[in-house]
């Protein structure tokens, strides 16, 4: 007897496989089993969706067999399934492409056998659980009051809670009553970022050690595809209680869920830009819809499954959420430990235009982080450009930089003596001379983490430590965090005093508790204040209120504690507001402006991107998608605002030409319904003669820029 199934393949939106495919088996399989299917010449892992009754018209010249299942893996459970397809439907993307994308690399190419073996490496379960009872801080009044809150949340909670302030110990004990109310309960902690997971998993680790040694797993791209595997594996078969990830995290298999927590919820690293564009954050949100009303199908209101965001400077969308009702709001607005006043670290804006002339530190700040080492105080140094320039010129015929494959300037970086883009990787050594006009006098124009470095150790040499030891200027970015292990070797000669003054972009601004920093400053963000990014003022406030949560982080440094912004433009309101540190001011007054646009939240938008050759027949793609939208009356079309196509703001990259197209609307299920009904129009406008030559197109919803 044979068995008809529905499976899904990894395939992208626009490959002609838009959703599962038909195969032939010998035995009844289960919804969300793993099997082997044979796909043009090749093999590959597919996903069981559902049975069928027939072969679904299939000539017996078409029909292909299940070529293996793999045992030993339970399937994917219908919650699993009903998030990839909402994930697939809203942002438009193949079902195949998030579904394979959504299981560990190595997965996708065992077979049975390999697979078996690497189930019987993973060994019994974890060792002996520790006997030592948690060591757990006494909560605040606010702590324990947006606790008891949440207890009872029926509805996304937003944890507002300044930095400082213990939101992580908040989340802490959220999930430990979870797991204790359960014991096939499941937590899925989200950061935004890779380098915050050492440290949180750690700390995860020891709390929760009477669990067992691998209760606690992380899951990001940076791991080895053995360790992603392994950790899958451990929050696939419930053996992993709590898992630790970034965004990619949010997709895992967790069959006993029952929190997800979003740290720093309103961190951009949680959009993916790559593939399926999805908002982890966004699909947290969904997620907790749908496990939700499981529970409350079961009776089960004790174990009822909750979503908690928590940031000192929520987005825009999330603050909106919570004016409006949909999102509940937990307050915690003071540092723990600290004093009525002296909460926040006191904010000093710096005009630069009143400061000698090409100056790198102001000599008041200067003279205040003079101050900080004769104390044995740490301060950091935040500048968000990393090299030693971002450009290399000739001033004698104008030359400079310029990357051949990118719209953008090669970075110099004076270590390794190179150019090198940061957009495409594209790397030189840098010339003897001028490559236009042989001027030997090339010289470099502004100012990276690199050479900040440099003229910070210059400026400060003349100075000693209370200990009579010379200053010691360290360096924390990309470029210097790039060996492995680097980063967390770096953070401990902070954490350990051996650093005074600490240099680095915004990797060093957020998450990381630096006890003894009492001092941060921030140069040249006047950039953002003009951006043509509308969310460009969100982030940079955002960015500016993490950073000064790194200091005063002790309760009896909170009130010497101190920020200082270097700027050409003090009188700025977005200033105004940190000096005040008023987040709420500050989002009353964006939102004003937004509402005003017609920005999202008060709007829905979404871009249309392709890439070609030139430019030209990148924007005619857009064009002819346009007019073919209008022509054909789609559903939804008359909600739907379709503007012009421009290039993007990168409009080159890697000899690649961009242009994008943004659709906006006041009805988020109209804009669905819209591109849903246009997906097969751009597929047949990508195979016409004209734009054949077309490299790509992909919709992205929710962008995060246009």
């Amino acid at each position: 007897m044979s068995f008809w199934l529905d499976v899904v393949v990894a395939a992208p939106a626009h490959s002609g496989i838009p959703g599962p495919l038909t195969y032939e088996s010998e035995s009844a399989l289960s919804p969300g089993q793993l099997v082997r299917v044979p796909l043009g010449r090749r093999e590959v892992l597919g996903v069981v969706w559902a049975e069928r009754s027939d072969a679904g018209g299939l000539s017996a010249a078409q029909r292909k067999a299940v070529a293996g299942e793999l045992g030993g893996i339970n399937p994917l459970s219908a919650h699993w399934r009903s998030l990839i397809a909402f994930t697939a439907s809203y942002y438009q993307r193949a079902l195949g492409e998030v579904a394979l994308a959504a299981l560990p690399p190595q997965l996708r190419e065992l077979d049975t056998t390999g697979l078996a073996r690497r189930l019987k490496r993973q060994g019994p379960p974890s060792s002996t659980p520790s006997q030592t009872a948690p060591v757990r801080p006494v909560l605040s009044g606010q702590q324990a009051d947006a606790l008891r809150v949440f207890e009872t949340a029926d509805r996304p909670a937003l944890l507002f809670g300044t930095t400082g302030s213990g939101k992580t110990e908040v989340y802490l004990r959220a999930a430990e009553q979870v797991l204790q109310a359960d014991a096939q309960a499941q937590v899925l902690i989200l950061v935004p970022e890779i380098n915050l997971t050492p440290q949180l998993q750690s700390r995860l680790e020891d709390r929760f050690a009477h669990l067992g040694s691998d209760a606690v797993v992380a899951l990001h791209s940076a791991l080895s595809p053995a360790q992603r595997l392994k950790g899958w594996l451990a929050a696939h078969t419930g053996r992993a209680r709590l898992v630790l990830g970034t965004r990619m995290a949010v997709l895992a298999s967790l069959p006993g869920l029952r929190l997800i927590v979003v740290d720093e919820e309103h961190d951009p690293s949680y959009k993916q830009q790559e593939g399926a564009r999805y908002s982890a954050r966004d699909l947290a949100i969904y997620r907790a819809h749908l496990e939700s009303g499981a529970t409350q199908r079961m009776g089960s209101q004790a174990l009822a499954y909750r979503v908690m965001l928590g940031s000192a400077t929520p987005s825009l969308e999330s603050w909106q959420a919570c004016l409006s009702g949909r999102y509940l709001r937990l307050d915690m607005p003071a540092r723990v430990g600290s004093t009525a006043g002296a909460a926040h670290p006191t904010v000093r804006v710096l005009d630069m235009a009143q400061q000698p002339k090409g100056a790198v530190l102001a000599p008041p700040l200067l003279k205040a982080l003079a101050e900080r080492i004769g104390r044995g105080e740490q301060s950091l140094i935040f500048l968000n450009r990393r090299g030693y320039a971002p450009v290399l010129a000739c001033h004698a015929c104008g030359w400079k930089s310029q990357c051949p494959h990118c719209s953008a300037y090669r970075v110099f970086h004076k270590l390794d003596r190179t150019l090198r883009c940061h957009h495409c990787g594209y790397t030189d050594p840098v010339p003897r001379g001028c490559p236009d006009c042989g001027n030997v006098d090339i010289t470099p124009v502004g100012r990276g983490t690199e050479q900040l470095e440099e003229q910070v150790s210059h400026l400060l040499a003349t100075l000693e430590r209370p200990d009579g030891s010379p200053v010691r200027v360290s360096r924390i970015d990309a470029d210097s965090t790039r060996l492995k292990g680097a980063l967390q070797t770096q953070l401990a000669q902070v954490h350990a005093g051996h650093t005074d003054i600490l240099v680095g972009t915004q990797m060093i601004t957020k998450g990381h508790d630096f006890r003894n920093i009492t001092l941060v400053a921030a140069l040249n963000p006047d950039s953002a204040l003009f951006s043509s990014d509308f969310r460009a003022s969100e982030r940079l406030f955002a960015l500016l209120m993490q950073a000064a949560g790194r200091a005063g982080r002790q309760a009896g440094q909170s009130g010497v504690s101190e920020m200082w912004v270097q700027t050409f433009h003090p009188h700025h309101a977005l200033f105004s507001a940190l000096q005040r540190h008023d987040y709420e001011g500050f989002a009353r007054e964006e939102l004003l402006h937004r509402q005003g646009a017609g920005l999202p939240p008060f709007s829905h938008v979404a871009l249309l991107r392709a890439e070609a050759s030139t430019q030209e027949l990148a924007q005619d793609f857009l064009r002819a998608a346009a007019q073919a939208a209008t022509t054909q009356g789609l559903p939804g079309a008359q909600k739907v605002q379709l503007y012009p196509a421009v290039p993007m703001p990168l409009q080159r990259l890697a000899n690649v030409e961009r242009a994008q197209m943004l659709l906006e609307s006041d009805s988020r299920p109209a804009l669905q319904q819209f591109m849903a009904a246009w997906q097969p129009l751009l597929g047949q406008l990508r195979n016409q003669a004209p734009f054949r030559r077309l490299m790509r197109w992909a919709l992205d919803v929710d962008p995060l820029g246009i």
